[in-house]
């Protein structure tokens, strides 16, 4: 071992010194909140100055996914656009983004007439009371998935005018309903006109047969209205293969459709706080995380979405994020779309153990593997074996467990002569430095063994077979600590890689599999300014780029150190400012880069800072868990109701009781009910 000469070893010091000090004094910037909370759970942006404002939104169903942009500039003048994706029409040849979209501005509309005067959508301004109001309007606790976006024409006013944007639940299809509702006392006439236009694709180029995208307008034509009767106008975007047997459109049914798939979701596994501002977060996070699977020729596939990623999935954004969510969400479209995920690596498994491609694309008929091996094996073997211990499924895990066992013995073979695991690059795809081995995947292969001993034993695997996986879980737990383990930059924490010598966001990944040897300084070091910006986790100090999931792997580690106070600062900090500022309602990707788009799989990170970290479930059989609950202090009560995991459909209550300890309740469906009672801090073994 290198000794450090006096004086470096006293600016060591005076720097870990100074590194602690500044975080002590590190304040969290005010938020200016540009949303509001309504009663029924939607949020609303009353427009009171602060102009220009711009946002974009999406939504999606099983065949279409809606991209939104909206807003006013400078003088008040509404801007509306909209991208309308179809995952399952592609064009030649198969790649991750050939599926084929349309964007259309509200140039694009069918003309509107209010008593015989045009109505012009692009200059509909900014005014007193409702004119100009926007509200991302969820029904049902904040959960129909319907934007709506209301103004007023005529002056004095004399009509309201509402649009609600959405897609449909299983079709290819997006609509937009126009409600017009007289606000005078005498009769007003309302006309939309007819609209009917067709672009198809290169025939050549299209695969399967040439596609349509046809726009069009339904219950066009004219109405007199008497004061306070409305009626209502649609637009549809659509795609199809036969332009010349288009269906029947019925707007209505296809937004009571969307109303009750986002309210299914809404019903299971919900958060309940004495925060407002979290529950709402989640509940939004739960639709978005949710409503981003498409039904594929290759079955359901849960997509990032974000105008690029679309019927195809990822070892990190599926495998790894999401697909362990569903398992106590309790969806059936979400668990299906996980099985799915995963039985398509598992085509991909070989003798020879060459690595399992890092995207399956195309509705599964081609792959990506462009950043070569990112610890896709690791990332695969971590979600699939907490996914089925999770989901608790004995026929379930059977399917899996091959895939699991293939993936782990690839990671053993890729071990270095220092006991840890190389790979080419990690989820980030070399867009920063990964060395030759990282700790991303050396933490997803510990934990993806110690869960594999767990299901093995469930699933009665040989006992020298999972034995063997906790001695090399063991084995590797000191490797890490001896390859990555660091002073850097003052801070007592990891190296991301051999030879780095900045702190990377990543090194919140340890504290997320139960590994706590150097909390007190991964933690300094994270929510330092040389890590923490306003919109979470710089991916490396001294950068700007951000990506939300390792905050959120960041904000769900720290719960699950026992730090409860310090991360439920900046839990409420970050929900607050992606919830309520500047781009709501949902968690983003990433920026620069997309543009902060608001990829589904990172609200299942989301979610998964409440399953996982706040109320510290660890799966550790089919009916069992570990529940290390972290109730914050200025709280007296917090559950998660309708959990759909362990083979059950039960409530988790965390109650604080007399003498620094909680009382934990867990309720089943059939009306059976458990009781605990544990220190805070403490470690309950739950069995179902």
């Amino acid at each position: 071992m290198k000794l450090l000469s006096a004086k470096h070893a006293f600016f060591s010091a005076a720097f870990l010194l100074f590194a602690t000090f500044t975080f002590a004094q590190t304040v969290l910037p005010v938020q200016q909140d540009r949303w509001t909370i309504q009663p029924d759970g939607s949020i609303r942006w009353d427009v009171n100055g602060r102009l220009p404002h711009t946002d974009h939104i999406e939504m999606s169903g099983e065949k279409v996914s809606l991209w939104v942009r909206y807003g006013l500039d400078s003088s008040g003048r509404s801007d509306v656009f909209r991208t309308v994706v179809f995952p399952t029409f592609r064009m030649l040849p198969d790649a991750t983004r050939s599926h084929i979209s349309s964007s259309f501005t509200d140039a694009d509309l069918p003309k509107f007439y209010v008593n015989n005067r045009l109505v012009n959508m692009e200059l509909i301004k900014n005014g007193p009371g409702r004119n100009g109001e926007l509200s991302y309007n969820v029904k049902n606790y904040g959960q129909s998935g319907i934007m709506r976006i209301g103004a007023q024409a005529g002056t004095p006013a004399l009509v309201n005018i509402g649009r609600s944007l959405y897609p449909s639940v299983d079709k290819p299809m997006a609509l937009e309903t126009f409600t017009f509702k007289n606000v005078t006392d005498q009769p007003v006439t309302v006309s939309m006109e007819y609209l009917r236009k067709e672009t198809r694709t290169d025939a050549k180029r299209s695969k399967t047969a040439q596609h349509s995208i046809i726009t069009g307008s339904v219950n066009d034509g004219s109405q007199t209205l008497a004061p306070g009767q409305t009626a209502s106008f649609s637009v549809f975007y659509l795609a199809t293969d036969t332009p010349g047997n288009l269906p029947p459109i019925d707007p209505q049914a296809e937004e009571n459709a969307r109303a009750q798939r986002v309210a299914g979701i809404k019903e299971k596994l919900r958060l309940e706080t004495p925060d407002q501002i979290l529950n709402t977060a989640f509940a939004f996070a739960k639709l978005r995380a949710t409503e981003s699977i498409f039904k594929t020729k290759g079955g359901y596939m849960h997509g990032p979405g974000g105008l690029a990623y679309y019927a195809a999935i990822w070892a990190n954004d599926q495998a790894e994020y999401i697909n362990p969510f569903f398992a106590f969400l309790g969806d059936r479209t979400g668990n299906l779309s996980a099985m799915n995920a995963y039985r398509h690596f598992a085509r991909f498994m070989n003798d020879n153990y060459k690595p399992i491609p890092s995207s399956i694309v195309a509705e599964g008929d081609a792959t990506w593997h462009g950043a070569k091996d990112r610890g896709d094996q690791a990332m695969i073997a971590y979600g699939a074996s907490r996914y089925a211990l999770t989901f608790g499924n004995a026929d379930s895990a059977k399917v899996l467990w091959p895939l699991i066992e293939w993936c782990l013995e690839y990671s053993r073979r890729k071990l270095n002569d220092r006991g840890v695991v190389n790979s080419d690059s990690d989820e980030l795809e070399n867009r920063f430095s990964a060395g030759k081995a990282n700790l991303s995947t050396n933490i997803l292969y510990y934990d993806a063994l110690r869960s594999a001993a767990m299901l093995g034993q469930q699933l009665g695997k040989p006992s020298a077979q999972t034995a063997g996986y906790v001695k090399q879980a063991a084995a590797l737990r000191a490797n890490i600590e001896k390859y990555f383990g660091a002073n850097v930059e003052g801070f007592e924490t990891y190296r991301y890689h051999e030879g780095l010598e900045k702190l990377r966001a990543w090194i919140c990944l340890p504290l997320t599999v139960g590994i706590m040897d150097r909390k007190e300084g991964t933690i300094a070091a994270l929510f330092s300014p040389r890590l923490w910006t306003a919109d979470g986790l710089a991916t490396e100090a001294g950068k700007g780029t951000f990506w939300d999931r390792s905050t959120l792997y960041a904000l769900r580690g720290v719960l699950q150190s026992g730090e409860t106070e310090k991360a439920m600062d900046f839990i409420r900090y970050y929900s607050r400012r992606r919830l309520l500022g500047e781009h709501v309602p949902y968690p983003v990707e990433a920026y620069p880069e997309g543009n902060q788009r608001h990829l589904s799989a990172e609200s299942g990170l989301y979610c998964r800072i409440y399953t996982e970290g706040l109320f510290g479930m660890r799966p550790t059989g089919f009916t069992s868990f570990d529940c290390t609950p972290r109730l914050p202090k200025d709280w007296n009560n917090m559950a998660l109701r309708s959990i759909s995991a362990f083979g059950q459909v039960f409530d988790l209550e965390v109650t604080r009781g007399a003498k620094g300890k909680l009382d934990v309740v867990v309720k089943k469906e059939n009306g059976a009910v458990k009781k605990y009672s544990v220190k805070d801090g403490g470690t309950l073994a739950v069995k179902l």
